[in-house]
């Protein structure tokens, strides 16, 4: 009796086991189900899941110009330029005036502020940087837009002229062109006058400068062309040269002001800015909602100096500028001429009776060996040449040889004279 009770018993256990046995089973697959239909999360802090996506690309937007070929395109055997947004632009050399990259050079474009470019070369040929100065109440207070860029020159405020012309050509500010406009001239209408005169000096033949600051104005205009000459020849002058590739520049306190004043050069691409470029030296930016972005951009890599010129462009012309500067100091390479150091005439026996000298009559004269601008690998032989006298206001005419790549001038040699000729006469 006694072992058919424990029998039951453990009848009954195994029931009782086998039962936690289907239950645990059906609980263990009704949990790799759920697990197969709903995805584990990852979550963050807070609990919440984390959601991936794949990104989508962003639409690169470009300009009605982007596409457009460079004008230096049509030359035969030249490098092919870079697309860039900016409507207008050029590349000059700046040893040998040689055009590298060229597109609607001559049209007409607002400036903005890259005019300050003349105005800091007017006043670096006009002005002693140590003489010191008071701002005009028109000087100070001459511009009425909240926006314009400014060092808040205050009137009765004394400031050296070096000092007024970092704060234009680093800050920008529109307040120091007024005050060098009448430091240089007397007023802002005759120092535009000087500026328009110096413009045709230089030999632009479609700018109009109506400010000294570049402050929206229809009549206020020029080309890429044009500007790459005015920065041309400022880059020449010593004292602009200063201004232009100074990064850091500190105004102290002044009679007016209490705390010194820190200006920063606003062109991205210079040392240690947000877009620095190897070679790059200095520059002058420009924006306004008409102008768009204008950017001059001056560099030196090797035996190049380039100078770069962008107008009617978007995102600072930075991007444009890096495309025109890595296609210059890549493609191209400036290579010296062989050419006499002396120009002279022969002279028929009989004239020895006539002129001093008549074995070696020499007329014209070269301070430096010329240099040209050519892509890279091209022979200076198959260079033509061009020879011309020009009128020299300094004194007697000057000789000058064009040299030329497939119609397009890529050099310049000078000569000056020596005898003219009735010096050599007995």
């Amino acid at each position: 009796m006694k072992n058919k009770k424990i029998s039951r018993r453990a009848t009954a256990t195994c029931s009782t086991c086998n039962a936690i046995k289907r239950v645990l089973g059906s609980v263990l697959c009704a949990a790799l189900i759920v697990c197969q239909i709903v995805p584990v999360l990852a979550t963050d802090e807070y609990g919440d899941p984390i959601v991936t996506a794949t990104p989508v690309p962003e639409e690169i937007y470009h300009t009605d110009y982007y596409t457009q070929p460079a004008d230096t395109d049509s030359i035969e055997g030249w490098v092919q330029g870079p697309q860039i947004e900016g409507e207008s632009a050029v590349l000059m050399d700046m040893i040998t005036g040689s055009i590298l990259y060229s597109k609607n050079a001559d049209k007409a474009q607002y400036p903005a502020s890259i005019t300050k470019i003349m105005t800091a070369l007017l006043g670096s040929e006009n002005l002693k940087a140590t003489d010191k100065f008071t701002m005009s109440e028109t000087a100070a207070h001459g511009i009425t837009d909240t926006q314009s860029s400014s060092i808040y020159a205050d009137t009765g405020e004394e400031f050296t002229v070096e000092q007024a012309l970092m704060a234009v050509m680093l800050q920008s500010a529109n307040e120091m062109t007024l005050a060098i406009a009448e430091q240089t001239s007397g007023s802002v209408k005759k120092f535009v006058e000087l500026m328009n005169q110096k413009a045709r000096q230089i030999g632009c033949t479609n700018t109009h400068f109506n400010n000294p600051n570049g402050l929206p104005d229809e009549k206020h205009y020029t080309t890429a062309n044009d500007m790459a000459k005015i920065a041309h020849a400022a880059w020449f002058n010593p004292m602009f040269r200063k201004y232009c590739t100074t990064v850091y520049y500190e105004i102290p306190a002044t009679n007016k002001f209490s705390e010194t004043r820190y200006l920063l050069n606003h062109h991205k691409m210079m040392s240690g800015q947000t877009y620095a470029y190897d070679g790059v030296l200095g520059g002058k930016t420009g924006y306004t909602e008409a102008a768009g972005n204008t950017l001059v951009t001056f560099a030196h890599r090797g035996n190049m100096y380039l100078v770069s010129v962008v107008m009617q462009s978007i995102n600072g012309a930075y991007s444009d500028t890096k495309s025109l500067l890595d296609y210059g100091f890549d493609n191209f390479s400036r290579a010296a001429v062989k050419e006499k150091k002396e120009i002279s005439f022969s002279c028929l026996p009989a004239e020895k009776y006539l002129i001093k000298d008549y074995q070696h009559c020499v007329l014209f004269y070269s301070m430096r060996t010329p240099s040209v601008a050519l892509p890279n690998g091209t022979d200076t032989d198959s260079l033509k040449k061009n020879y011309t006298i020009k009128k020299n206001p300094a004194g007697r005419p000057l000789l000058t040889i064009n040299y030329s790549f497939n119609g397009h001038q890529v050099g310049t040699a000078r000569y000056y004279p020596k005898n003219s000729i009735s010096d050599l006469l007995l």
